[in-house]
């Protein structure tokens, strides 16, 4: 089967599974069970934005949590003065965009190496975590919306009917758009990804030097990965202010960007599916540990993080798919080797030793 045709079903099968998920959960699911599902699919969509700029881009970005708190307060703090979320959706995509757009412009064209480019997002990161949480006072508010300090944002206002301030969603509808939210940016990255920029970006991860000799501006092309991944997280952090009407600065700690590269290691680097299903484990085993209060849920993240490294490097979705692709190619193998019989003495044993030595090395 074409590789294509794989493709076109995978992206059918994600269609037809969000719009259950979308219109058939919350029948048959308690309330409590919906908002914790409606938290990992936030989640998801925070992977995604990394999964993208460093699965595709080659950009590994250690601070992602900035741009997802940066999302999160400015909904909180935009809401809280205008009353009203369709303006504040707007502002909390675009200020996290517009500010790894001010970043990666310094990182990119000064030539900043990978290495140092993931410590500084870190430590702007660290640097946004400590800001934040030192504006408890009174006095550390924008406009009618008090910071808060480490006490962080309460009571804020969640989405609404666009342009209708009298219509606050229910916690279904928020699910729902959350799910819808997951569709679009999953469908937009792999349209982005099947278009030319996305070709030249994934040739960059690959070699940058042939692509900066065939005539790409490199830079660019890293920059636009680096604020398309910020515009995605900053969007995860609006709709996660609203799952739970409260932000606080650990929305920036470092906790916050393990988990994700966590969640897209599990999964699979490389893929945009492969986050998505390492996210959605990983948040569950950390809520079941949670809930059984027997073991420290970090301790369980670091060794199943290391046990990926050094075990299942490609991750469960790519491990996944090689093993199908070796049992299909074995099925399709199987009727030739049984149809071919031997014609010369000896001819049958060469034969099934090739056969296989053919296995081992699939």
């Amino acid at each position: 089967m074409p590789s294509s045709r794989f493709d076109r079903l995978g992206l059918a099968a994600f269609g037809v599974l969000g719009l259950l998920a979308m219109f058939a959960l919350p029948v048959v699911l308690e309330t409590f069970t919906l908002l914790e599902l409606t938290v990992y699919v936030i989640m998801s969509i925070l992977a995604l934005s990394l999964a993208f700029i460093w699965g595709f881009g080659g950009i590994l970005c250690f601070g992602q949590a900035a741009f997802f708190g940066i999302g999160a307060y400015t909904y909180a703090i935009a809401s809280l003065n205008f009353g009203e979320s369709t303006g504040a959706v707007l502002l909390a995509v675009a200020v996290p965009a517009l500010f790894a757009l001010a970043l990666g412009s310094f990182m990119f064209y000064a030539r900043i190496s990978d290495v140092y480019l993931g410590v500084i997002t870190l430590t702007v990161s660290l640097i946004l975590f400590n800001l934040v949480n030192s504006t408890a006072g009174d006095q550390y508010r924008i406009g009618s919306a008090p910071l808060g300090g480490f006490n962080g944002i309460p009571s804020i206002p969640t989405l609404n009917v666009p342009f209708m301030p009298g219509s606050p969603l229910d916690p279904t509808q928020i699910f729902q758009v959350c799910v819808a939210a997951l569709m679009l940016v999953y469908f937009g990255l792999r349209a982005l990804l099947a278009s030319h920029f996305g070709h030249v970006v994934v040739g960059i991860r690959e070699n940058e030097r042939r692509a900066e000799l065939l005539g790409y501006d490199t830079r660019r092309f890293k920059l636009g990965a680096f604020v398309v991944g910020g515009a995605i997280a900053g969007l995860a952090g609006c709709l996660f202010a609203n799952w739970g009407a409260f932000v606080s600065p650990t929305v920036f700690g470092l906790a916050q960007s393990a988990q994700i590269i966590i969640w897209i290691i599990v999964g699979g680097l490389g893929t945009l599916i492969g986050p998505i299903v390492g996210c959605f484990l990983i948040q569950w085993l950390t809520a079941w540990l949670g809930a059984l209060n027997v073991i420290n849920s970090n301790l369980v993240l670091g060794a199943v993080l290391v046990v990926f490294v050094l075990m299942v490097p490609k991750g469960l979705v790519p491990t996944l798919a090689d093993l199908a692709t070796r049992r299909a190619r074995r099925a399709a193998a199987a009727p030739q080797r049984g149809v071919a019989g031997p014609t010369q003495a000896g001819s049958g044993r060469v034969g099934g030793l090739d056969g296989i030595a053919e296995e081992v090395v699939k």
